[in-house]
């Protein structure tokens, strides 16, 4: 039954897919936007982001829940749109055209240092242009992914970002963790995000309360005394953003697992409160 539900998905997703590319980039931005926010808040996951920004927004008032969650699913329209058009990002010559980039100095200092590094962020704006642009910059990178349920459409997903955002994809789980260390002893960046519930983590304070957390930062941490670098992204209007690569942060030999990880995540905390509407509030962290 699953197998014909999730086909049918596929279907659907592709067909709109293809609106999207016949209306061009600028049209089917509006047009998914406009989608997104009117059949987002029939979603079930609407009502688990309400509960997500009470908790992490104590004094939110209702209105300005749903306010934010409106332009949560705007965002999350423009996302899906853009999916279709990722290859022009890709391949335009100067894609800083429509990104403004802070700091891109240090990721020449760590091109040349050639040391790899720890870079983490969360599923803000389209997040999947922070690894296409370190990637063009000249970084030897590696991304985990989480699969999605539909098969159908993770084959599809899969390839895309393999083709167009970082040819190094891994998956996350205990065998991806192994090809993870493999490609980090010769030289290999990873970036992952940190803002999903993982099942191996640990429970570590986020937003006040204990949340299942990744330690596979700390653990590269502790491991080879590698350097975490935080980055952020915003889309600033429709079709413009500005990526921040913030300074590397090398923790001390007797900095445990779990101060790694808290500091993470409190690092995390200040790029949401920054621009909450702006974060995917639909997953369950504090399960």
């Amino acid at each position: 039954m699953n197998n014909l539900k999730y086909f049918i998905q596929y279907i659907l997703i592709i067909f709109l897919l293809l609106i999207f590319k016949l209306l061009g980039i600028r049209y089917a931005r509006i047009l998914s936007g406009k989608i997104f926010t009117l059949i987002g808040p029939l979603f079930r996951s609407n009502e688990l982001s309400h509960k997500n920004l009470l908790r992490a927004f104590p004094k939110s008032g209702f209105e300005e829940r749903k306010k934010i969650l409106k332009k949560m699913w705007t965002n999350y329209g423009y996302i899906f749109s853009e999916y279709m058009f990722i290859k022009n990002f890709r391949n335009h010559k100067n894609l800083n055209e429509n990104l403004i980039i802070e700091n891109q100095e240090d990721l020449k200092k760590i091109i040349k240092n050639s040391q790899p590094v720890i870079f983490i962020s969360g599923h803000f704006s389209n997040f999947e242009l922070m690894a296409m642009h370190l990637e063009k910059s000249g970084i030897d990178l590696a991304a985990i992914y989480r699969p999605l349920n539909n098969e159908y459409l993770n084959n599809v997903m899969v390839k895309i970002r393999e083709k167009y955002i970082c040819k190094k994809q891994i998956k996350k789980g205990i065998s991806g963790t192994k090809d993870l260390l493999k490609s980090f002893k010769k030289g290999t960046s990873i970036a992952l995000m940190i803002d999903q519930r993982v099942s191996e983590g640990i429970k570590c304070n986020f937003f006040n309360a204990e949340a299942s957390t990744t330690t596979i930062p700390a653990q590269f941490v502790k491991k080879f005394g590698a350097k975490v670098v935080p980055i952020y992204i915003e889309r600033i209007k429709s079709n413009n953003f500005k990526l921040v690569i913030h300074e590397p942060i090398s923790f001390s030999n007797n900095d445990t697992v779990n101060y790694i990880t808290l500091t993470l995540n409190k690092i995390l905390e200040k790029m949401i409160i920054k621009n909450p509407e702006q974060w995917i509030w639909t997953h369950n962290r504090w399960k």
